[in-house]
């Protein structure tokens, strides 16, 4: 008793431990000069004409939903709020500084740098792990002019990955369904090592349920998964080989050589799955006797080294019922390459009959695990061709997000010394909307998020059951009015004073918030082909606002 006392108490602290270095766990490549050189080059002109005192806020933003989608998962926040928690210039910073800039900058912006810190930076954000949409800022800072122009380029790496990644990984979530285990196997595909922690942790937050990625398991308490490789079959070539071939019972601790019930399970089975012995690899056999010795509580091989029907699935099933001889039970199969769909059915048969033969109705529950370069449309023709497999191991596509390799975030100044900004283009997909702003999600009577508004921060916000005018933008035809059931504000305050002012969620609580964000979209938001655009408008004061400032700003031309 006290034995058992003493092991829930240390699996308590180690739980606890968990917690912590994920709370406190600080990338510390994410600093001051982890920027563009350009973002210092400003902040000297901006010191230089004495703009000390400018105060701007800036929107971060994107334009478009990757994957040819309709919307995206916003993430990477918690990483923000602690880049602005230890922002600051090191003395060894300063000193590369010097040497780095141009000749002729003067010490006293040195010294100037070397004191600045985020105490008089606001930051709002909607909740991460949100739904969010193209043009509404996912954060908004408000603060000095040089400091929130120096967080551009941070901020800007911070959310871009992470909230491309948390979509790619909502989106295979959505594909393969509720029931479906979706393991991350991307760190060896990963874009180094940076890049394969954040994909651990923005898979889970986006809906997988383990990585096979053991540090992003200690530092962010994600389920670690795996099995073996195809080097461990291979590293052995016959039974001859087995150092260790006895395993105690489970439950009586009597003795028994697991090869040789192994190889009297697999002469019976032959000829109930209808193979011959003499095609199966006894090196095969002797690699999954060695495993599942070594772990015959979580025995999980791969059956595609050599044939996955003539001798992966009949070595694993004769192993597996000498495991349940010793009172143990077997854990399923991977495949890790061939037709996934046709080879999971004979795998989910292959288990049925063993089964039934045997009087083991856990055997027809096996787990089943493909992995094989999986991507989105893959797990779409599976489902077509109606496989059998009850989890996806998914490594490059997830990882790398082929589909879009970049979210396309930026970083834009609305307004200083409480003066609006806007910046015009030809393309007008690419005119800011100025001014300070607060965005506001509708609810429509099915309880479906119905459209985003933005408004002017001076505006009284939207009521329930009140009719508002919401307006596209930039094109002045379009324009519905609408009468919220629900107004959910998206904007809170996460940074002021120098410190965060919320208490910030889990991973957990973040990767439920995720799912419970989806379900506020209708359907036809979410689907795969040819997905409805979800509608943002602006409100009557502010199209009026940006066109306004839009006129005064353009050029006329003049005809010759």
């Amino acid at each position: 008793m006290a034995t058992m006392n003493r092991e829930r108490s240390e699996d308590s602290a180690f739980a606890a431990g968990r917690n912590s270095w994920n709370r406190h766990y600080h990338n510390s490549v994410v600093q001051p000069l982890l920027t563009d050189l350009y973002q210092i080059t400003m902040a000297y002109a901006y010191w230089k004409s004495g703009k000390i005192d400018d105060n701007a806020v800036f929107d971060l933003f994107f334009r478009t939903n990757p994957f040819q989608g309709e919307f995206t998962i916003f993430a990477g926040l918690e990483e923000c709020l602690k880049f602005l928690d230890s922002f600051h210039y090191s003395e060894t910073d300063i000193e590369y500084l010097k040497h780095a800039l141009p000749q002729g900058i003067e010490d006293d912006f040195f010294e100037y740098l070397s004191q600045l810190t985020a105490k008089e930076v606001t930051l709002y954000a909607i909740e991460e792990g949100s739904v969010a949409f193209p043009r509404v800022p996912l954060i908004k800072v408000v603060g000095p002019l040089i400091i929130v122009q120096l967080l551009e380029t941070t901020l800007l790496t911070l959310v871009n990955y992470a909230s491309l990644m948390a979509t790619n990984a909502a989106r295979y979530r959505m594909v393969a369904g509720k029931h479906i285990h979706l393991l991350e196997f991307g760190l060896r595909r990963a874009q180094g090592p940076d890049g394969g922690l954040s994909a651990s942790k923005y898979s889970y937050i986006g809906g997988f349920d383990g990585t096979s990625n053991v540090l992003a398991g200690k530092l962010f308490n994600i389920p670690v998964k795996g099995t073996h490789a195809h080097a461990y079959i291979t590293s052995f070539t016959g039974i001859d080989e087995l150092k260790t071939r006895v395993l105690q019972h489970k439950e009586d601790g009597t003795t028994r050589d697991i090869l040789e019930l192994a190889m009297e399970h697999r002469t019976n089975l032959a000829s109930v799955l209808d193979v011959s012995t003499d095609e199966s690899s006894e090196g095969e056999l002797a690699a999954m006797v060695s495993f599942a010795i070594a772990f015959p509580d979580g025995f999980m091989a791969l059956v595609d080294t050599y044939d996955v029907k003539r001798s992966g699935l009949l070595n694993f099933c004769a192993v597996a019922l000498a495991l349940n001889d010793q009172g143990y039970r077997a854990i399923g199969i991977r495949i890790d390459s061939g037709d996934l769909a046709y080879l999971s059915c004979l795998a989910r048969e292959t288990f049925e009959r063993i089964a039934e033969r045997f009087k083991l109705p856990w055997f027809s529950k096996l787990t089943i695990v493909a992995s094989n370069d999986i991507n989105e449309d893959t797990i779409l023709s599976l489902n077509e061709q109606g496989h059998k497999i009850d989890c996806f191991g998914i490594g490059t596509h997830l990882v790398t997000c082929q589909r879009q390799p970049a979210l396309g975030c930026v970083y834009k100044m609305v307004e200083i010394n409480n003066q609006p900004r806007i910046k015009l283009s030809q393309d007008v997909g690419k005119v800011t909307m100025p001014g300070s702003k607060n965005v506001f999600r509708l609810y429509g009577a099915d309880g479906h998020a119905l459209i985003d508004l933005l408004q002017r921060v001076d505006e009284n916000p939207p009521e329930v059951g009140q009719k508002v005018l919401c307006r596209h933008p930039f094109q002045e035809s379009k324009r519905a009015y609408v009468i919220p059931t629900n107004v959910e504000p998206l904007y809170r305050v996460y940074w002021t004073d120098g410190r965060v002012a919320q208490v910030l969620p889990s991973l957990e609580e973040v990767r439920e918030r995720v799912q419970a964000s989806l379900k506020t979209l209708r359907q036809d938001h979410k689907r795969t082909l040819n997905p409805t655009p979800y509608k943002v408008a602006v409100s009557d004061n502010l199209y009026n606002f940006i066109h306004e400032l839009w006129l005064q700003n353009a050029p006329i031309g003049e005809l010759a």
